[in-house]
């Protein structure tokens, strides 16, 4: 009887610690699987919210161009427009496109020979003789200061492979790879052809993403430069055409233009406090004094903000095993968005957060992002981070959570 009763107690005891061991692996496996955080494929939240801003507004100023469009360079957001779409003749605001290309060549010191068809290009010259050698860097400088086009022609024969014609199609091709199809080039000069013409959204986009080049925005920065003059005694001292460099404090570019059937033609721009603006004015019998006002009116009109401190955001994320079942998130980085002073743009927050956490939970732990939208644009995203920590319940916590 007293076996009996002893192999009765054992079998109890492993009974005992057999449902105990039973218990801790479900514990564990549930803990695994609810470490496992999973995320929301799908837009969780959206809200449209005013930032606030207390500056008084800038207006804008009047002008007398046909068509303009102002741009912010590094965000390239349009900033201003008149008639901005409309087709135009752009004289020599081409040479932007040319220079473009030629400065991202990676050919910059190699000669160039100009031919007889260079240098009978009309209009604008530096008077390049037949069989003159320059390299590509000196002719660059040459087209953007002196607006030469015989320097134009010399170098789309150079990068076109002797035929100007292959030259007017990388061009097309490269613009078309901005994304923009309201322009067309059949020259790299910008002399007047039924067929080439432009927009000054397009020159706008296209001189701000050239600007974005270190190189080109140092050439047409540059008031003078000095080229070798093959057979004279002397070099030739170049003085750049553009006139804003020497009226506009903080004017850095860009190309002058003009032909009786365009009329006056300007690309310019303009920086202050790490901002840089350009602007494009077509058919402007008052180009200088325009493009003066309005490139002020882009640096002074608009600021730089950050929506994720201007745009609240309310989300949580369940946390599980915690004492307590969710934690508060917050955004936590930097969008930066070119506002117009006292303008209050909808920006819209789409959330995508972590559904369930696990605790213990981190504060500040990254629990999902926040995307930020203008209409259809978006601006950025930022991280979605836990507001405070979550300490996890015991074990008698975790099984009456298991088991009721």
């Amino acid at each position: 009887m007293d076996k009996l009763t002893h192999i009765v107690q054992r079998t109890e005891k492993r009974s005992f610690w057999f449902q105990v061991h039973f218990v801790f692996v479900v514990l564990l496996l549930c803990s695994l699987v609810g470490s496992v955080s999973t995320r929301a494929n799908a837009k969780v939240q959206s809200l449209s919210v005013s930032p606030h801003s207390s500056t008084i507004s800038v207006p804008e100023p009047s002008n007398s161009a046909e068509a303009a469009c102002l741009i912010d360079v590094n965000s390239g957001r349009i900033l201003y427009e008149k008639n901005a779409h409309k087709r135009m003749r752009i004289a020599s605001l081409t040479k932007i496109i040319t220079a473009w290309i030629a400065v991202r060549s990676g050919k910059l010191d190699q000669m160039v020979t100009a031919s007889a068809n260079a240098v009978r290009q009309e209009g604008s010259s530096i008077y390049l003789a037949q069989g003159e050698k320059q390299t590509l860097r000196n002719l660059t400088y040459a087209m953007m200061l002196r607006s030469g086009n015989d320097s134009a022609m010399a170098i789309a024969e150079f990068l076109g492979g002797e035929s100007s014609e292959r030259f007017a199609k990388m061009m097309n091709d490269q613009v078309s790879k901005l994304g923009l199809h309201e322009s067309h080039f059949v020259n790299p000069h910008g002399l007047d052809h039924k067929e080439h013409y432009s927009t000054a959204h397009d020159m706008a986009v296209i001189t701000a993403t050239a600007l974005r080049n270190p190189l080109f925005k140092q050439i047409v920065s540059t008031k003078y430069y000095t080229i070798p003059w093959e057979a004279q005694k002397w070099d030739r001292k170049m003085k750049n055409k553009n006139k804003l460099l020497w009226m506009l404090k903080n004017a850095d570019g860009v190309k002058t233009g003009f032909t009786k059937l365009s009329g006056r033609c300007l690309a310019s721009s303009s920086s202050s406090d790490g901002r840089q603006v350009a602007l494009i004015v077509l058919r402007d019998g008052n180009d200088w004094v325009d493009s003066e006002h309005l490139l002020t009116y882009g640096l002074t009109a608009f600021e730089r903000r950050n929506v994720v401190t201007s745009v609240p955001i309310h989300a949580i994320a369940q946390v599980q095993y915690g004492v307590q079942s969710t934690v508060s998130l917050k955004a936590s980085g930097q969008v930066d968005y070119l506002f117009k002073k006292s303008e209050e743009p909808q920006i819209e927050t789409r959330v995508v957060q972590v559904k369930r956490l696990s605790a213990p939970v981190k504060a500040e732990q990254v629990a999902g992002r926040v995307e930020y939208w203008v209409k259809n644009t978006k601006l950025g995203q930022a991280n979605l981070i836990t507001t405070d920590a979550v300490q996890p319940k015991g074990l008698w916590g975790r099984l009456r959570d298991l088991f009721l």
